[in-house]
């Protein structure tokens, strides 16, 4: 009840940008998803009729194992997909938490290893629960052995990256640094997800489930520290606070 308290309460003040830019990307993803579950339920009465032909449309109707774009598209998307795995979202938690670490913001790291731990259980308690096939239209252009349903990359770059990013920008106080930080996540998250649906390893709706999934857990986890910050069980942000220019002058 104290927790849900200290939420409640963070929503009374002023939401910071990096606040605003996740519910706005969750509220983005989630509508899309509705869309997506929407047309495909009319379409045919075919519930992947709209997954279906994203992913065909990405691949030449004459060979569906090559996709319309250069193949060095193939090799980048190939790459950028490697940024949604376990090991690179490890380490980029590693360096995230050192950072916090080295710059003294001891009880700030506890908070974002603790809160991309439990999102990662999250993850693997979902992608346990829901058992929908892969793709089998187009060629995998990648190896996959696990259900497709939500997409794992797209859930977990959205928790990582948004989680991270909103995190370690309330250790800051300069707004451009926040919205670059908001911006650079939210640009990764979209690239790792998308690559999954190019790939052919993932319908459309298993990574908008993953994104709509991953943001709110970002989401959920700034407005809970932005409570402890309130509180003052985690380090406030104390990098050159922003001047007010009425007061600047005086």
């Amino acid at each position: 009840m104290k927790l849900l308290d200290l939420c409640t309460e963070s929503l009374k003040g002023r939401h910071r940008p990096d606040t605003w830019v996740l519910l706005a990307f969750l509220a983005g993803a989630a509508i899309l998803f509705g869309l997506f579950r929407l047309a495909s339920e009319i379409a045919e009465g075919d519930s992947f009729a709209f997954d279906k032909a994203i992913i065909t449309g990405l691949r030449d109707s004459a060979n569906l194992a090559e996709p319309i774009f250069p193949h060095w598209v193939t090799s980048a998307m190939i790459d950028v997909t490697a940024l949604g795995g376990v090991t690179v979202l490890t380490l980029v938690t590693i360096f995230a938490v050192g950072y916090l670490v080295a710059i003294g913001r001891h009880r700030a790291a506890l908070f974002v290893a603790s809160s991309v731990a439990l999102g990662g259980i999250a993850t693997k308690i979902m992608k346990d629960l829901f058992v929908r096939a892969r793709p089998d239209l187009v060629p995998h252009l990648v190896p996959v052995d696990s259900a497709s349903f939500p997409s794992g990359h797209a859930m977990n770059s959205a928790l990582v990256y948004l989680t991270l990013a909103a995190l370690v920008a309330r250790t800051r106080t300069h707004t451009g640094v926040r919205i670059y930080l908001m911006s650079a996540a939210l640009g990764l998250t979209l690239l790792v997800g998308s690559s999954r649906v190019y790939l052919g390893v993932h319908w459309p709706t298993d990574v908008m489930a993953g994104w709509g999934v991953g943001a709110l857990w970002a989401a959920l986890s700034s407005l809970v520290a932005k409570a402890l910050q309130r509180e003052r069980k985690i380090e406030q942000p104390t990098e050159g606070e922003e001047v007010d220019p009425k007061t600047a002058t005086a």
